[in-house]
């Protein structure tokens, strides 16, 4: 395992167990993210740091003729989420997987190289090498297909005594808001010769942003 999955160990090995509980409270835009997805009907949906699975179990409530995928670097974290997801009756949906986000290969993990839609949720923002994990991200979109992501912003709107408490409560588990990830997918879209979307929520709390594979 790499020394990112052995700290991302560390961190969640227990906290995993309460971390749905709370993380809904301060993780704002998932739901809002999973609810724009709108893949094809049998289309593949990908989560890149998967977690407990709490949104990959969202998005088959949500679309249920979609075929749904989650790779993430912890152990621990993976085990959580093969319990949630049998416990949800998607054992048989859900194919979950262990990989780095910056560079793990689709077809060796999963059978397939191209997902109709792939999403990030608050991951970006706690992998050191974040923008290789952006380019793998949009490396998995099929054509036609689209990158989405959310994830914190910042706090533009919001009085700078917050943005202080809350930076600095974040860098206790090893998050770091990505101040130019908007510019990262604009980038990133050119390059690939897609298009990008980016907007901040909730007064910069959080950012959502993405890209349309042509």
């Amino acid at each position: 395992m790499s020394r990112h999955g052995q700290l991302m160990d560390g961190v969640y090995r227990y906290q995993r167990h309460i971390y749905d509980l709370t993380r809904k409270y301060y993780l704002l835009g998932r739901d809002g993210l999973i609810a724009d997805l709108d893949p094809p009907s049998g289309g593949a949906v990908l989560e890149i740091g998967c977690g407990t699975g709490r949104n990959l179990i969202a998005v088959g409530k949500a679309w249920p003729r979609a075929r749904l995928y989650g790779v993430d670097i912890s152990e621990a974290m993976l085990e959580t989420a093969h319990v949630s997801v049998a416990k949800a009756g998607m054992g048989d949906r859900v194919r979950l997987a262990q990989g780095d986000a910056c560079g793990f290969d689709a077809v060796t993990l999963f059978g397939r190289e191209k997902f109709e839609r792939v999403f990030i949720s608050y991951a970006l923002s706690m992998i050191p090498e974040w923008e290789m994990a952006l380019a793998q991200a949009a490396r998995c979109v099929a054509p036609g297909g689209r990158l989405e992501i959310v994830d914190f912003g910042q706090q533009e709107a919001l009085p700078k005594v917050w943005k202080r408490a809350l930076f600095g409560w974040l860098g206790q588990f090893h998050v770091s808001p990505r101040r130019d990830l908007a510019t990262a997918i604009e980038q990133l879209a050119q390059d690939m010769g897609g298009f990008a979307h980016s907007r901040t929520l909730y007064r910069g709390y959080a950012v959502r942003g993405g890209l349309i594979r042509v």
